[in-house]
Order: structure tokens, then sequence, then C-alpha cells
């Protein structure tokens, strides 16, 4: 086929850099890799986020020989039987009624332990949302409001969780408090740049500084390695590129990716992006002759809605301005998701129940 990619391939392509991606940060490999030595008595497994079900499921099945209980807080859809780890799932992005409950759970579940028991943190991104245990003369239901005011205000998921810190009485460090004597290992699976522990979920079991919790060993950190995937997918004499890591936003995706040299395929897996999938727009602006790209969240549901992302093709703009649809609008709006959906170019993976950096692939012909 030489160097011309018919739209149908750069989409399978595309795709199939995505679905790989995905299964190389499947949960299950991660979470036998790196688990502590096994305690002398018992062992309680707390955690919250979106992959936390199937993390909690690969814990139980690699220490079937220990005495083994716990509770771990997902968002609704994500739940996988977990063996003896019983699974609450709440809401996300907003916390709800069972985000409360899951927080006084665990709490429960960590009180009066020994310092030969050991808790086991497993965290990820959404943690946040689904554990709600409002601190000081609060409500959960002003939790929703204030949630809902960070959500609009623009903010950064760092500035967001400091305020979250500080409004909970369980985040910040205050569930590994809760555990003393017994010790912590917190093992976490990173969805932001940096994999800084105290953002992820708003650090439940790490110190947040001006509250003087108790340490937390964080002992994984892992994030999404594309290049080999794609390496293996590409058909031979492509090229991949990765370009350094880009913490921009919106139309900057694409200027890493600029290429003078058409002699040969490319695909460009910017790895570590902390943009949106929303962000799909922008790149659709930059669209031109040769050019696919897909934008998706590894969780498989971005934000509120059904879908990860969405595949942008070298005519999104003219198919879209043929349909009656002004991209701009749309992106303004932030609501990708209309525009995408109306061409058909989404991408549905249903929960993929894992968590780590955004998903970015551009293939240029």
């Amino acid at each position: 086929m030489g160097n011309a990619w018919t739209d149908e391939r750069a989409r399978t392509t595309l795709r199939e850099i995505f679905d790989a991606a995905i299964g190389s940060a499947a949960p299950d490999a991660a979470i036998r890799r790196h688990l502590p030595e096994k305690p002398k008595g018992r062992c309680i497994v707390v955690g919250a986020g979106k992959a936390s079900a199937a993390m909690a499921a690969a814990l139980d099945a690699a220490w079937a020989d220990v005495a083994l209980s716990g509770v771990v807080a997902t968002r609704y859809g994500h739940a996988v039987p977990a063996g003896r780890i019983r699974i609450i799932e709440a809401g996300h992005p907003v916390p709800d009624v069972e985000s409360e409950r899951a927080a006084r759970t665990m709490l429960h579940a960590v009180s009066d332990l020994r310092s030969d028991d050991l808790v086991i943190a497993l965290i990820s991104g959404g943690g946040s949302a689904l554990l709600a245990l409002p601190a000081g003369d609060m409500s959960l239901a002003d939790k929703p409001t204030i949630n809902k005011a960070l959500l609009l205000s623009g903010a950064a998921i760092g500035e967001m969780n400091g305020v979250r810190k500080h409004l909970s009485a369980i985040k910040g460090g205050r569930l590994a408090a809760a555990a003393k004597p017994a010790r912590s290992v917190t093992l976490v699976i990173s969805d932001v740049p940096g994999d800084d522990p105290g953002i992820i979920a708003s650090g439940p079991t790490v110190p947040d500084v001006s509250a003087l919790a108790d340490v937390a060993e964080i002992v994984m950190r892992f994030r999404l390695a594309l290049p080999a995937s794609a390496k293996a997918l590409l058909a031979t004499g492509s090229e991949v590129v990765s370009p350094p890591e880009s913490r921009t936003a919106g139309g900057a995706i694409g200027k890493p990716c600029v290429r003078t040299d058409r002699a040969m395929p490319a695909i460009i897996v910017p790895s570590s992006l902390d943009s949106p999938s929303s962000a799909s727009p922008a790149v659709a602006n930059q669209a031109q002759p040769g050019i696919w790209a897909l934008a998706g969240d590894s969780n498989g549901i971005d934000g509120t809605e059904d879908a990860a992302g969405a595949i942008v093709t070298p005519d999104t703009l003219a198919r879209g301005r043929a349909a009656g649809l002004d991209a701009r609008r749309y992106l303004t709006a932030h609501d990708s998701y209309s525009y995408f959906d109306a061409l058909g170019d989404l991408v549905r993976t249903g929960p993929t129940l894992t968590n780590v950096n955004d998903i970015r692939a551009i293939l240029i012909s």
C-alpha cells in the first residue's frame, strides 16, 4: 500500500493504538509487581477511583493466602467482583450519598488496628468525588454545590483538590492517620502529569502540608507507554515519534507534531497530556490532507458523557460545515461531544477499568 493511508485504514490503526495503550495499563500486572511484603497480621484494603475495583480484584487474587478484607469505592458502572473486598459504587464527578457512605465505611474498616496489621490503599483518578465526608459543620448537601463551582471555575485539578482536602474529614492523609498504628502502603495509578500522589484523588493517604497528616508510603506510579504499543501496530516502514511531554491545551496539541519530510508515514504519540479530550475540536482546526488524530480518556468515559473521545480526520471540518456545524462554537461551549457525535466520530469503549494519562495519537501519511 506504500505511503497511502485510506480513511478506513487510518481510523483502524488509531483505534488499535488506543486499545493497545489501554491494555498496557491494565491494573492486574502492575498491582502484582508492586505488592509489599505480606503482613504478620491482617490486611485491610481501602481505596477509591475509577480503577479501584479492578485493582482490588487483582490484589484479592494475588493474596489468596492472606487474611484480607476491606472496601473500595468506584464510579457507577465500573465495579467488578473483587472477592473478599467490598465494592461500593458512588457518584462521579459530583459526589452523592454513596460517596459519604464509602468514606465512613473505610474509616471504620481501618479503626482499631494493630502494629502488625497492614493497610493497602488502592488509589486512582476520580477518587476525590467517590470519597465525600464533609468536615466541620458542612453537610453532604453542600458538597455538590462546591464541586460544581470548582468544575466550572476553570481551575486545574491540583487546585480543585487542594480545596477539597480542606473540606474533607478523609482526604489529605486523614485516612492513613486513622489507620495508625498499622502500616499503610498506597498503590497509585496516576492520571496526572508529574504523578503527584497528593493530587490523585485528593490524597486520602498522603499528607497535606498544612493539615500535618501522617505520611503514607507511595510505592507505585506508572504512566502509559504508547510508543511501544504503536510500533507493534504500524506497518513496516512507518515511524513512531514521541515528542517531549506537553502540558498545553487545545490547539497547542498539534504544534510539536509538525513534519516537513513526508517521505515516511509517522505516528505522533504525545503520551503525557493533561488537556481534556474536549480539546479535540482544536485539533480539528488544524485538519489538513494526510493527517488523522485520536484523542481519548483512558478510563473510557470523558467527564459525564458516554464516550472516551473522538477521531479527527482530514475532512472533519468540511463534513462539519456540510452538516451545518460550527466547530468554533462547539469548542467555545466546551461541547465537543455533540460535534463529534453528529459526525459519527466518537470513540466509545465503555468503562475500561483503568485510569492513566489521556491518550493522543496523530497519524501523518
